[in-house]
């Protein structure tokens, strides 16, 4: 745990009006308290850990007799039990005096990435006339703020994927013209090699689709079963890397494009669609330096430009999600529809924007940019496709 944090999380407790933010972790199941408290500690630990830091005073942990080091990464008082009546007892006293805490609690179970706290030491905190409320405002502050140096490694990353998108355009355009076929997997693990050769680092290959496959939102090019890439095919390409390092941050970019030179008025009226869609949700977020938005607005704002064009049916997922170190973080993600994410869109904190439209057994798009909030509000960290691109042109 960095030197300071203590006393910054304190600070924003008290701003919050919350008297303190209580942790519990059983084998690793808190997955943002082994980060925060543990540093990710590879050390494995099988008994219950509980740690609680105060609005004002000295944070606390709660350990198990025989793992006594599972939170030597974090300051405060050390307190130990064996019995389960101890822990209890030792909780109770913690939160003696508490009206209202943060936890890793998701009201009605709605984000998953918050819902940590198991519902029986939920109970045990409310038997005490607690009130509970969600943790998620300061996991952004504190575990998926980019300083400037994670900023920078960002757009270093960001530059070589939209470089890829043209590498990967050009491939499908010589290998068409030259009546030479290549296929959905042979372009992804060109896109592969393209990114890797410039030091980038991915947790799986980019998503390359043609048509129908396209509508399928995490489709995944095999060597067996994918499609030749042909003249007056639809094309997607979503690449996401980073730069190699354990603080690098990711870029996630989704850029769409038609084999030929002339696209049909009504697959590039579709695209068209999800473009208007994704700048309403970048101009949503854009209102973020004048109050708080919450991720929900960004989504319902996207969504309602896609209902209203009547392709609503069509918008099967979230328009975006947190990005940080990893490529799914534990900030706001832009959702009424899977969730309903009331967390806000905090300065320090990248996310991207990424509505599509998929039409089952025919073709899909989606346009994704990846925002970042600035001191001064939102900013569009790369380019925006305005058009289909026309591959063969």
């Amino acid at each position: 745990m960095k030197k300071g944090l203590i006393q910054d999380i304190q600070a924003e407790l008290k701003a919050q009006g919350l008297d303190g933010w209580f942790f519990t972790s059983f084998r690793a199941s808190n997955p943002i308290a082994e980060r925060l408290l543990r540093d990710n500690s590879p050390a494995f630990t099988t008994r219950r850990f509980f740690y609680f830091i105060p609005a004002a005073g000295e944070p606390l942990k709660i350990l198990h007799n025989i793992e006594p080091h599972s939170l030597d990464a974090a300051p405060g008082k050390e307190i130990f039990y064996s019995r389960w009546q101890e822990w209890q007892e030792e909780v109770r006293k913690a939160l003696k005096g508490c009206r209202k805490i943060a936890a890793e609690y998701s009201p009605d179970g709605v984000i998953p990435a918050l819902s940590r706290l198991d519902l029986g030491v939920g109970e045990l905190i409310r038997s005490l006339g607690i009130e509970i409320v969600h943790s998620g405002d300061l996991v952004a502050k504190f575990t998926v703020t980019l300083n400037e140096e994670q900023y920078q490694s960002h757009l270093r990353a960001l530059k070589v994927l939209e470089d890829s998108i043209g590498h990967g355009f050009g491939l499908v355009k010589q290998s068409v013209g030259s009546g030479k076929s290549m296929n959905e997997y042979e372009l992804q693990q060109a896109l592969l090699r393209f990114i890797e050769e410039r030091g980038l680092w991915t947790t799986s290959p980019p998503i390359a689709a043609v048509n129908e496959h396209a509508a399928d939102p995490h489709f995944e090019p095999r060597k067996e079963g994918s499609h030749v890439i042909k003249k007056g095919d639809v094309l997607l390409i979503d690449i996401w890397a980073k730069k190699k390092g354990e603080d690098a941050i990711f870029a996630d970019i989704t850029w769409c494009g038609y084999v030929g030179s002339e696209v049909p008025p009504e697959v590039e009226k579709i695209f068209d669609i999800v473009v208007a869609a994704r700048d309403a949700g970048i101009a949503k977020a854009e209102e973020c330096s004048r109050r708080d938005v919450r991720g929900w607005e960004v989504d319902r704002a996207t969504r309602d430009v896609i209902d209203k064009a009547g392709y609503g049916e069509y918008f099967v997922h979230r328009t975006g999600h947190s990005i940080h170190t990893e490529d799914h973080a534990d900030g706001a993600n832009m959702d009424d529809y899977e969730t309903r994410d009331e967390r806000k869109l905090l300065e320090g904190t990248m996310f991207s924007i990424e509505p599509g439209i998929y039409l089952k057994g025919k073709i899909g798009f989606r346009s994704e940019v990846n925002v970042f909030i600035s001191e001064k509000g939102a900013v569009v960290t790369g380019k925006r496709q305005e058009k289909l691109a026309r591959i063969l042109e």
